[in-house]
């Protein structure tokens, strides 16, 4: 796989091998309720195992943003959030290398949330929901993680269309990237929105076409953990989701997948382990006979 170079805090570090980002949401109705932490206590345990299960960042959320979920405030957003960035900061600062993201669209939560020890920001709207989100992560100097969602959370998954979905979200992405590296972000990670915006036919495609965004030159987050969908193509639930969950993630690994975000962290690292095993150094994805 490609290796690319992330600045985090002044020092450069290198994604050469896919990481981990372990889910950690501080919401009492996200859809998976293994992922629920409420207190800072609790989260900060979370987090420690995790991490040492082999998780590289952990992913901190306010916010569900599961189709129907309740509207929450930025005010409320942020008091879920205010106790828990600081106690797992503690815990990251004890394992090198590991980092904080939140999972936030509005700009002024990313910003109180880097204050309050947080890494990077991952945006689900991609900068579509807050016109001060570029202008804050450039100011802050952090990673940004642009995702794309078609609508907004409330409305996503009303009626989605795509002329052709792959196409139309590299399109969205090579409108938007330039624009970030004008104003000074350079440290960017695409995700391609699984399941927001998507139906599960879009879903699949992009699955199957996701080294197509490797034209991007930046690195690809996957997250597929647990959703839709995996357990409606099942008939299963999220709770049983996770050998589906497994079986994906191989699949976006061998599309070129970097970074995986994820609800069980040990059996995702254990598959990138198989996966580096599997593919020989230099091969982005796996190889169709029309490219061999």
């Amino acid at each position: 796989m490609p290796e690319f170079l992330l600045k985090v805090e002044g020092t450069i570090h290198t994604l050469s091998t896919p990481w981990v980002m372990g889910i950690l949401n501080i919401t009492p109705d996200s859809f998976f309720e293994g992922s629920r932490f409420s207190s800072a206590e609790k989260a900060a345990q979370r987090a420690e195992e995790m991490i040492a299960d082999g998780a590289k960042i952990i992913d901190i959320g306010g916010y569900s943003s599961r189709p129907g979920a309740d509207a929450v405030s930025p005010e409320e957003e942020w008091q879920r959030l205010q106790s828990v960035i600081p106690a797992v900061r503690t815990v990251v600062d004890r394992h090198p290398n590991t980092f904080i993201s939140v999972d936030t669209f509005r700009a002024e939560v990313a910003e109180k949330a880097v204050g309050a020890g947080a890494h990077m920001v991952n945006d689900i709207s991609g900068g579509n929901l807050d016109d001060r989100m570029y202008e804050v992560v450039a100011n802050l100097q952090v990673p940004y993680i642009i995702m794309h969602m078609q609508g907004d959370p409330s409305t996503m998954q009303i009626n989605p269309t795509y002329e052709h979905v792959t196409q139309d979200i590299v399109k969205f992405f090579s409108e938007k990237l330039p624009q970030l590296h004008a104003m000074g972000i350079h440290d960017t990670i695409v995700d391609v929105g699984f399941g927001f915006g998507k139906t599960l036919e879009h879903n699949y495609q992009l699955l199957r076409e996701l080294h197509a965004f490797q034209l991007l030159g930046r690195p690809i987050l996957a997250g597929v953990s647990r959703k839709s969908m995996i357990y409606k193509t099942l008939g299963n639930t999220a709770d049983e989701s996770l050998n589906g969950t497994t079986a994906l993630h191989m699949a976006a690994l061998l599309q070129g997948s970097n970074i995986l975000r994820v609800h069980d962290v040990k059996e995702a690292v254990e598959t990138i382990t198989l996966f580096n095993e599997l593919m020989p150094e230099g091969v982005n994805h796996l190889l169709y006979p029309w490219e061999r």
